[in-house]
């Protein structure tokens, strides 16, 4: 940490958040297609680029109620996988 110049705390969480990262990672390849390329639209994955329901429904054909049940499926699935962890 001394070679780097930053306060310990700096570094410590930038090693956390990419190990938080790569972790939700692994769990997101769990989903199905459909949900994982959703949760990557919504929240812009990993370019940053976020799309509304409303697009993704648009792409995808479907409502955009569909999406957001697709969504919130992907989401809890994610958060059982994480918390089985």
């Amino acid at each position: 940490m001394d070679v780097l110049g930053t306060a310990p705390d700096v570094v410590g969480e930038a090693v956390e958040s990419q190990c938080e990262q790569e972790r939700l990672s692994k769990h997101i390849n769990r989903l199905s297609y459909r949900e994982k390329w959703v949760l990557q639209m919504r929240f812009g994955m990993p370019d940053g680029s976020r799309k509304t329901q409303r697009d993704i429904a648009k792409l995808l054909g479907i409502s955009r109620s569909y999406v957001s049940r697709i969504e919130k499926r992907a989401i809890q699935k994610t958060k059982n996988y994480l918390e089985s962890d």
